[in-house]
């Protein structure tokens, strides 16, 4: 079975990279974005929170 990153970022316990949880939600659905200045910023995909 061949895993994409698609099921990556809808199967969180298929990740690589381990412990990034929303600080709000608790959830593992976070993803990962570039600022503006080149910065690393996160995102929840549940309920919307970001932080970096």
């Amino acid at each position: 079975m061949r895993t994409s990153i698609l099921d990556a970022i809808e199967d969180p316990s298929r990740r690589t990279r381990a412990g990034i949880v929303c600080p709000s939600c608790g959830s593992a659905h976070v993803a990962q974005v570039l600022g503006d200045n080149g910065g690393v910023s996160y995102v929840c995909t549940a309920c919307g929170h970001s932080w970096s």
